[in-house]
């Protein structure tokens, strides 16, 4: 199937839906310069142990050794910029074709881009913790310092060093998210899976609440993914390219 075929597809489908939901991935941000974890050769995680460096005992061992390990990448997010995958699904919500953006990315790309109802299951950079005194802070003053001077980021109260506010491996994901995006799943008839290889649960369970009610899915993404057999469509194309053209066809 071409580019210009599978818009048309998508696009169709997308019409004639009455409550759209997207989920999206970090192949949603990767023409935005973030790279994504887990493609093979070339994912974060294909280099680096996942549990050394960004699970919740590693951070509790060592949160320097995450943050020596975190700032190219944080440097990559802070000066990423929406691309045209992120401009066109909010497009698609002013336009009443989407409900929300569920997201399990941490950059914030898309409400930069206009998205206004979007649900962060894994949280965001946005915002730091302390776990001594629990105070949040805005992550806005500690990024320069952070990525330039190699500082680690301090709580003005107590000294602890900050956690971002995004999900570690063996933290649980924030309830609140995960049950705004479980009733929208379930509500939903249309389900657009972009950028994401459906690898990372419980997020990537999401799309079967809708299943159960009988919902359409369009996955885009290049990595295959567990429902490719249960999808309406599954067009491995850049996101960046072919959101702009379903969004002229609507």
């Amino acid at each position: 199937m071409d580019i210009e075929t599978a818009a048309r597809d998508a696009a169709r489908l997308i019409k004639a839906a009455s409550y759209g939901v997207a989920l999206t991935g970090a192949g949603i941000s990767v023409p935005s310069g973030i790279p994504d974890f887990r493609s093979a050769n070339i994912g974060l995680w294909s280099t680096t142990n996942p549990m050394e460096v960004a699970s919740l005992s590693a951070f509790h061992l060592s949160p320097e050794k995450f943050y020596d390990w975190f700032r190219p990448l944080a440097n990559h997010i802070w000066k990423a910029q929406p691309n045209p995958a992120h401009t066109s699904l909010a497009q698609l919500e002013i336009n009443g074709f989407i409900n929300t953006v569920v997201t399990q990315n941490i950059d914030g790309l898309h409400q930069r881009a206009g998205s206004s109802e979007v649900i962060e299951v894994h949280g965001s950079i946005e915002n730091l913790l302390c776990l001594q005194c629990r105070d949040n802070f805005s992550s806005t003053e500690f990024m320069e310092p952070y990525i330039h001077q190699k500082s680690f980021p301090t709580c003005p109260r107590c000294d602890a060093i900050l956690k971002p506010n995004f999900v570690f491996f063996e933290e649980m994901l924030p309830d609140d998210a995960w049950q705004e995006a479980q009733t929208h799943f379930e509500k939903a008839d249309l389900v657009l899976v972009v950028g994401s290889s459906l690898e990372v649960t419980p997020a990537a369970h999401l799309p079967l609440y809708a299943l159960e009610n009988d919902a359409r899915i369009i996955i885009l993404t290049y990595s295959p993914t567990y429902l490719d057999t249960r999808a309406e469509l599954v067009l491995p194309f850049d996101v960046a390219e072919i959101f702009p053209k379903i969004l002229a066809l609507l």
